[in-house]
């Protein structure tokens, strides 16, 4: 038995030590505590004993490590939280301790007299990329299993274990830099071509060639260690610095508009790092780290993109006395553009489909979408002609409902007519099996009204896809008044094995997502009537987080889209329902001037043919009075964007359309992109505050409209000055809540 809870550690002939990584009871290897203390006793065993000659360090699992286990981040601010109420100073302090641990832990391998060689054999992020890149050699397994990266910056934070410090002087600073800001991962061909790694070997050549590498007298000095060490790309003052750091710190704004202090905050430690010593340079790393790790934005986007993410994609709201569902096969009703991309990502998780249409032409086009996607992926690449027909092999393109008689579940993407959706889910039924959940991916429909076609009820749902389906993360499962625990559990286990995340919303009109989109794009409607100038808007967005403005987000979703819905909006609701301006913009941009969207090639946005890229159109000027640009309030309107999302966000939850505030944050952020640097639609307002939001809320009320004004539940919590995680604490699938 290993005298090591997570590592094993064996010795050969030749002297060289072979370090295996294997935590017991976890898929993958994760630094905790208790890790990085077994790791330092290992450093110091192999340092301290003459016979050793050098040390190789891989995984025992399919990948090498995902690097930190952020909840252990947590507790050390938990711990930060608990001392700055007693004093201040001296929680910096144990921060700024607890920051370095990694830190200078890896300083100590790289330093102990020993050369180490890491073998990295899959997956290597964050924190452990840091560890191989503190050891003297990096061997990596020629494997597409095999990505590298220091993706910390998309939750919040930055490579704070010499990361900032190692990579720029391996790598060419500016493709250091991308690396780092963007979180991009590295193939073992690309991280070799930049200098991070030595070798590139067949998997089962791994180790062999890491223990080689010793042998042949591998160096224990890194480079910048010795001494005459040069810089990669010149010193930050010369002529090849002053052409790299003004225009990376202008694209850095351009990218992030000062949203992302982490971002900001690798620019600040690679630029003085490189100035000073590197044992410096990792105290300056540790500076930032640590001011960083204190900031807002750090906090909501760790809780929203890594904890309540991982909760939630492991069935956090998932019935736990139904059994877990396997699926040999599924329907798809509908060959459109939706329900091809549903049958693509099913036959790519290994899931036998029947894909069905009115006729075989509508069948066969739809299995072609798949084939196109698999076309695009051997054009850069990551997919072999092998992989294409494997995948197409899964999918039966067919307009028998005969063919569903054995499937486990069926997925309805027919298009958004109660008429059309109840003719299929009566011909699915006649041949279902009695244990089939029927879901059905409509996007405003109510999935009760719907339910009242089926004759099973209890095993009918909703699974609402996002476009384009192989690229968005996000599924709504949507409850019905009959809806029952069995389906529920179904419609979250295929989630997970189509690797979606799923969030349970009760039903209504429009669901969670598209009522807060829809507040987004109508906001931009009325700054458009108000004679805001289009490039303004889209500009005011993009500042505010937004990825994609409103006006070009109403082009892609397709602006009939929005008179369709409209007018039904008014069917159902009556007229004042929808803003009567809004409607009049709308149909005369359909009406009028024939502009649909980007379908057309004419919407907001001009699309020209390729290479030239979309602009707005010349034409929206025209339609109102433009105002002076110099007199608009530019916070202002970011506000108006941001404020209307999170507000019909606040009013869902009141409703209890949506009862998790990891739910509504996470959805916000994988649908529509919600500013992930807030954490999401209910984070933003926690991290304003309650009584501030509210207070501001109610400004943009008296002057902009009755979209501002706040629920009551949003008063309440303001005049307790409480927030939507105190409020509303996780719960599970039943609505039982669970300690925060």
């Amino acid at each position: 038995m290993s005298e090591y809870k997570n590592f094993t550690l064996d010795t050969d002939a030749a002297g060289v030590a072979l370090v295996t990584w294997d935590m017991p009871e976890r898929s993958m290897n994760v630094f905790t505590e208790e890790v990085m203390d077994e790791l330092e006793a290992i450093i110091e065993r192999v340092a301290g004993d003459d016979k050793t000659k050098g040390a190789v360090i891989t995984s025992g699992k399919e990948s090498f490590s995902g690097g930190a286990d952020l909840t252990m981040l947590q507790k050390i601010l938990a711990r930060f939280e608990k001392q700055k109420a007693k004093d201040r100073k001296k929680a910096v302090k144990q921060l700024f301790d607890d920051a370095g641990r990694m830190s200078w832990l890896w300083r100590k391998l790289e330093t102990s007299g020993k050369p180490w060689v890491a073998a990295i054999n899959g997956t290597c992020m964050g924190g452990a990329f840091e560890l191989s890149l503190a050891c003297h050699g990096r061997v990596v397994a020629d494997s597409d299993a095999v990505k590298m990266a220091l993706p910390e910056v998309k939750v919040g934070i930055f490579p704070g274990a010499g990361g900032t410090q190692r990579v720029p002087r391996l790598a060419n600073p500016q493709d250091a830099l991308q690396m780092m800001t963007t979180g991009r991962s590295l193939s073992p061909e690309k991280a070799k071509a930049m200098g991070l790694v030595h070798e590139v070997v067949a998997p089962g050549q791994l180790v062999d060639a890491a223990k080689k590498m010793i042998k042949d007298g591998l160096t224990s000095v890194q480079p910048w260690d010795e001494k005459g060490f040069k810089l990669p790309g010149g010193p930050v003052y010369s002529p090849a610095g002053a052409n790299l750091w003004p225009p990376a710190i202008a694209i850095l704004r351009r990218e992030t508009y000062g949203n992302y202090p982490a971002a900001a905050a690798i620019l600040k430690s690679v630029y003085e790092g490189l100035l000073v010593p590197f044992d410096t340079g990792l105290t300056v790393e540790q500076r930032y780290f640590t001011e960083i790790l204190q900031s807002g934005e750090a906090a909501a986007m760790i809780r929203s993109l890594f904890v309540s993410l991982q909760e939630l994609n492991k069935g956090a709201r998932r019935p736990e006395a139904v059994p877990v569902k396997k699926f040999a096969k599924v329907g798809v009703l509908g060959a459109g553009f939706m329900g091809a991309g549903i049958a693509y990502v099913m036959a790519e998780a290994g899931i036998p489909v029947v894909l069905i249409d009115r006729d075989q032409a509508a069948t066969d086009k739809g299995k072609a979408h798949s084939a196109g996607l698999m076309d695009k992926l051997i054009e850069k690449g990551r997919a072999t002609k092998a992989d294409k027909e494997k995948l197409l092999s899964r999918i039966t393109a067919t307009t028998d409902y005969a063919e569903l008689k054995d499937v486990d579940m069926v997925i309805e993407a027919v298009f958004e007519d109660s008429d059309v959706k109840k003719e299929v889910i009566e011909k699915a039924e006649a041949v279902l099996k009695p244990s089939a959940i029927f879901a059905s991916n409509t996007s405003t429909i109510p999935i009760t009204n719907l339910a009242e076609f089926s004759k099973r009820p209890k095993n009918f749902i909703g699974v609402h896809f996002f476009s384009p389906v192989d690229k968005m993360k996000l599924v709504e499962v949507i409850l019905g008044k009959d809806t029952s625990d069995k389906a529920l559990a179904a419609a979250m286990d295929y989630a997970r094995a189509i690797k979606k995340t799923p969030i349970i919303v009760n039903d209504t009109r429009g669901f969670f997502v598209n009522r807060c989109v829809l507040r987004y794009m109508q906001e931009a409607y009325s700054m458009l009537i108000e004679g805001v100038p289009p490039a303004m808007i889209e500009n005011a967005a993009k500042m505010a987080g937004m990825p994609v403005g409103p006006l070009a987000l109403t082009d892609e979703t397709a602006i009939d889209l929005a008179q369709k819905i409209m007018k039904q909006t008014v069917r159902d609701l009556g007229d004042k329902a929808v803003d009567p301006r809004q409607v009049v913009l709308i149909d005369t941009m359909v009406d009028k001037f024939g502009r649909l969207g980007r379908k057309n090639g004419k919407g907001f946005y001009d699309y020209p043919a390729k290479p030239a890229k979309k602009r707005l159109w010349p034409g929206l000027k025209d339609l109102y009075p433009q105002r002076d640009p110099d007199g608009i309030d530019v916070q202002e309107l970011k506000d108006r964007l941001l404020y209307a999302m999170a507000l019909e966000a606040a009013r869902l939850i009141q409703q209890g359309v949506v009862s998790d505030p990891r739910e509504a944050d996470v959805g916000s952020i994988l649908s529509f992109g919600f500013a992930p640097y807030t954490g999401g639609v209910l984070s933003y307002i926690d991290g304003i505050g309650t009584a501030r939001f509210v207070g501001h809320a109610k400004r943009l009320q008296r002057k902009f409209g009755k979209q501002f004004k706040p629920p009551k539940l949003l008063v309440e919590m303001a005049e307790s000055g409480t927030t939507f995680y105190e409020q509303f604490p996780p719960t599970d699938a039943s609505g039982a809540r669970k300690a925060a």
